[in-house]
């Protein structure tokens, strides 16, 4: 299958950096970007020899000046700065220092620069804040999943999907979806998992389509997460700082991306969002990752995305029920309930350390507790 046309570039980018980190699973990259081993090795080669260069299919003119005068290094800033305008100075610096040139000067003098050519303004570089948040301890330990609130296009609103791996801040997925339904997102995530395999955990909010509130937890893409082997986490309600690293990763899309896609229909939308995630991933350097990209800190899953689902396996000790439509099932002779997403399911029961309790497990992931004692 060749490469998509409309993001030829930044796939071969990605591709190749991945293919590239210790440990690579070049058989499995190469399924989930749709080629073949040999054209994978093709662009690895290349791009080992002459960087994004190698990449190209025709050639560019470098970066590389080095008897640039001072006007030309302003305008180098002012360049950057054009095609990012939210960027600041410690990240336009660190980008000139990746293209090569060795004439660059101080972030604070880019800054100024910025300033002194009515780029930026105090207010704006007082905005935000930036506060420590946990991290998880490697790639594909923890994702961050939600919807970026919708925005209006040329043809109705999009509704932005975004997954990021917690670790890294790499940028897995940014879907422009036409509404929320569980049905559009399993699509994706499936498109997702396909190419970067499986997390061990996702953490997704307390709306539509993960499950709205405490009676209604589970929905039928959780209950399918589940079943792929994750572990699926709800944020505290009322609490977006739990999801810190996607929030701020929405603030950073609508200040780069998101104010220039109303003019454009969905597909118009997607391909600006796969040209800014190439960015994202690969040449902006990231403040919580001391300048480097995401990129440099992401490797893809050794865990892969099955055909179908794999069976559910439960212990010779455990009690096993299906679950009836409603979300009931029975058990000694009476029925108990657990969410209706389950529906169709086998759950197992196992008993607590008090009497008459028994856990509700489906695959490895409590979902209840039933209490025998109880009076119905």
């Amino acid at each position: 299958m060749p490469w998509k046309k409309v993001t030829i570039m930044s796939q071969r980018k990605e591709f190749t950096v991945l293919a590239m980190t210790e440990g690579a699973n070049i058989s499995q990259l190469c399924r989930g970007f749709g080629i073949s081993r040999k054209t994978g090795y093709k662009w690895i080669d290349r791009f080992a020899d002459r960087g994004d260069l190698g990449l190209r299919d025709r050639s560019r003119r470098p970066h590389l000046s080095p008897l640039a005068k001072p006007k030309e290094v302003e305008e180098a800033v002012l360049r950057v700065r054009e095609l990012h305008p939210a960027w600041g100075g410690r990240k336009i610096r660190t980008r000139l220092s990746a293209q090569g040139r060795t004439d660059i000067p101080a972030a604070s003098t880019i800054t100024a620069i910025l300033r002194r050519r009515g780029r930026i303004d105090l207010e704006d570089s007082l905005k935000h804040k930036a506060w420590q948040r946990f991290e998880a301890k490697e790639p594909n330990y923890l994702w961050q999943m939600d919807f970026k609130g919708s925005i209006e296009i040329a043809q109705g609103r999009c509704h932005p999907l975004t997954v990021l791996d917690d670790h890294s801040r790499y940028s897995l997925g940014l879907e422009a979806c036409e509404h929320e339904q569980g049905h559009t997102v399993q699509e994706r995530l499936s498109g997702i998992f396909e190419r970067y395999g499986l997390p061990k955990q996702i953490l997704v909010d307390n709306g539509s389509p993960w499950g709205s509130d405490q009676e209604h937890v589970y929905t039928p893409l959780t209950v399918w997460m589940i079943r792929l082997g994750m572990a699926v986490i709800h944020a505290r309600p009322y609490h977006p700082q739990t999801l810190g690293k996607d929030e701020r990763f929405h603030r950073t899309l609508k200040a780069e991306v998101l104010q220039y896609c109303t003019p454009l229909d969905l597909a118009g939308c997607q391909r600006r969002f796969d040209e800014w995630r190439a960015i994202y991933n690969f040449e902006r350097p990231h403040e919580a990752l001391d300048m480097m990209v995401p990129a440099s800190r992401y490797r893809i899953s050794p865990r892969s995305f099955p055909k179908t689902l794999p069976p559910i396996e439960y212990g010779p000790d455990d009690e096993v029920r299906k679950v009836q439509t409603g979300g009931w099932f029975s058990y000694r002779g009476r029925e108990h309930k657990v969410s209706k997403a389950f529906r169709g399911e086998y759950v197992a029961l196992r008993p607590t350390s008090i009497e008459g309790t028994l856990d509700v497990f489906f695959c490895n992931h409590k979902v209840a507790k039933i209490n025998l004692n109880d009076n119905y």
